[in-house]
């Protein structure tokens, strides 16, 4: 057999496996899904759900009608809060995957570029004073300065990095900085708000909770999560060349500076669209590049739908948790994301596997 055959069967042999890997995570999230809507309080039998879902589905079949309390609580309270988690947990990682590529660093993720931080002081400034930066009132508030003071840290994260002359390293450490100052301006609002509830919703909007999930907010962050994600896998290739470093990349005709402009523009929507209704949720964007790298290497064609699937896998299993293990009372997702990530992520660092990142 040729070489070029041999290559070829290789490759082939590879995509196989990469394409089981990931349909072994699709199965696995189909589980998860049918667990986290049959477990909790006051939830209905498996068979119940599977009819209110059905029906709702498929109308026209005349099925009999579960009771109204049993269709309120998978309609109205569980199915928006899996999709949102799915949907959430998929966006966050495939960021995370993209993001981590394109810096050719392991350690990147929204805390890192100061994104998260940026969200934060936007929640606490309507949380604690009221105020909206575009003249919102109501409950989107809190969602929209969220979501516009997250783009604000990209611009200054890309700003800063430019003056330096755009580079991985310069545009880290600028997101280090803007993450210090917004943490900064974060802990001078907690400590100047004044003595009522507001500070404790900020700590626990800091946590992360997917509680509050309805199917507006589905339909809002579901469209923006997708087409961003799909932009990020289109751009693949690139990421593919530019994780091989930029004098590579330059020679094989790739603008290392564009594709970073680009990705970091995809990677700041889908985070900023997601925290803004989630709140802050971490590790998720941080593990799951690293549990898909383990399982299909790091060809980003397969690598950003991996994360994809093993984030929303991660974040529907931690939230279903987070419901579970205190009920009737249940605790913010952020923590559980937390709590199962750091070991993990020691695991990585203490560990001798070596993975490529160039």
């Amino acid at each position: 057999m040729s070489t070029a055959a041999e290559l070829r069967r290789l490759y082939s042999k590879g995509k196989k496996r990469k394409v089981l890997a990931i349909f072994a995570l699709f199965i696995a999230l189909l589980v998860a899904i049918v667990a986290s809507v049959s477990l909790g309080a006051g939830s209905p039998r498996f068979i119940e759900a599977m009819n209110v879902i059905f029906s709702r589905v498929f109308p026209f079949f005349n099925i009999n009608p579960e009771p109204a309390i049993t269709q309120f609580i998978i309609m109205d309270l569980r199915l928006p809060r899996i999709v949102l988690a799915i949907v959430a947990g998929a966006g966050l990682a495939a960021s995370g995957a993209t993001m981590q590529g394109v810096l050719r660093n392991p350690l990147v993720s929204s805390y890192v570029l100061g994104i998260s931080a940026a969200a934060g002081f936007g929640a606490a400034l309507a949380i604690v004073f009221g105020i909206s930066v575009i003249g919102l009132f109501g409950g989107y508030v809190i969602i929209a300065n969220a979501f516009l003071f997250s783009l604000l840290a990209m611009v200054l994260v890309y700003g800063i990095a430019r003056m330096r002359g755009i580079s991985t390293e310069t545009v880290i450490l600028a997101g280090i900085a803007i993450g210090f100052l917004f943490s900064a301006l974060l802990s001078l609002i907690q400590y100047v708000a004044p003595e009522n509830e507001a500070v404790p919703a900020v700590v626990y909007w800091l946590m992360g909770s997917l509680h509050t999930s309805t199917w507006t907010s589905v339909l809002i962050v579901s469209p923006i999560v997708l087409i961003t994600v799909l932009l990020m896998v289109q751009q693949s290739w690139n990421i593919n060349v530019l994780s091989m470093g930029e004098d590579v990349a330059t020679s094989l005709g790739v603008n290392s500076k564009r594709v970073l402009g680009i990705n970091m523009v995809l990677e700041t929507l889908a985070t900023a669209s997601i925290i803004a209704f989630s709140g802050v949720i971490g590790f998720v964007d941080l593990i799951s590049p690293h549990i898909a790298r383990m399982l299909i290497g790091s060809d980003h064609r397969f690598l950003i739908p991996c994360s994809a699937l093993t984030g929303a896998f991660m974040l529907l299993c931690s939230d279903t948790v987070a419901r579970l293990v205190l009920a009737p009372t249940e605790l913010p997702v952020g923590i559980v994301t937390s709590l199962l990530g750091v070991p993990f992520f020691i695991y990585i660092l203490v560990s001798k596997r070596r993975q490529s990142w160039r």
